[in-house]
């Protein structure tokens, strides 16, 4: 994995059943309502903000919904209170996890989640105990089979505009930015070349990977990351593991 696992690719693509497609508009809901209130409603002044409705107009998020999420934000709409909390622990294999997670009940989500780790091979474990692995970054994804334009005029531009690292594989050019960066590298990448990215978001980058070369622990893994997902409180999920195409084919 270099910036965020190959499985990542793969969830998006499940989003964009109906069912996938609307859970994923109320976590993203819930991340506007947040952002909302930590920052104002104005994206222009709330850089997490505007991030996000890129977000769900990318997804084609009904601009209703959106305006309800920041009105809920910015206290013009009553709702439930919610906070942002993390959540920590292993995965098979000693697979480092890291959970974003948005709940309006600490103790329910705990058990829930508790539950889901001792459920399908993993153990949730104390704050602080995985989180050093991972650095906040800005990540830039783009496919190579999409990428019809000279790589080193992009990675000069990327590294002008601020980029902290560039790393290329057989399948996808990955631009690595400082949080602070990342939405001025984005602008000006999109300004310069007619970009369609793979990914494009501030996330959670490991600072090593654990290589997964066994087939029934691939399937552990993916099948924890995917029910941890799933859960209507967890917004995001980091992991460091590394599964090789040729096993991950075969899931």
């Amino acid at each position: 994995m270099a910036g965020h696992s190959k499985w990542a690719n793969i969830k998006h693509k499940k989003a964009r059943t109906d069912e996938k497609r609307g859970k994923a508009f109320t976590k993203l809901g819930k991340e506007m309502i947040i952002a909302a209130r930590e920052g104002g409603g104005d994206p222009d002044g709330n850089p997490r903000l505007k991030l996000l409705i890129q977000k769900a107009k990318a997804m084609n998020m009904p601009n209703d919904n959106i305006n309800r999420a920041i009105q809920r934000g910015t206290g013009e709409i009553e709702g439930e209170a919610l906070e942002e909390i993390n959540y920590e622990g292993y995965g098979p294999a000693g697979v480092a996890l890291m959970l974003n997670i948005t709940t309006d009940n600490r103790n329910r989500t705990a058990a829930d989640i508790r539950h889901l780790f001792s459920k399908y091979g993993g153990n949730l474990g104390e704050t602080g105990c995985v989180g050093w692995m991972f650095k906040r970054r800005g990540l830039l994804e783009i496919s190579k089979e999409d990428l019809a334009i000279d790589v080193d005029e992009l990675e000069l531009m990327a590294i002008e505009a601020g980029a902290e690292d560039i790393r290329g594989s057989d399948d996808s050019l990955e631009i690595i930015t400082e949080p602070e960066t990342f939405e001025s590298v984005k602008s000006s990448l999109e300004e310069a070349f007619k970009i369609e990215w793979a990914f494009a978001d501030i996330t959670m980058i490991p600072e090593n990977t654990v290589e997964v070369l066994d087939l029934d622990t691939a399937r552990k893994i993916i099948k924890l990351v995917d029910v941890l997902e799933d859960h209507d409180d967890v917004q995001d999920v980091y992991a460091n593991f590394n599964i090789p195409d040729e096993i991950l084919g075969k899931i």
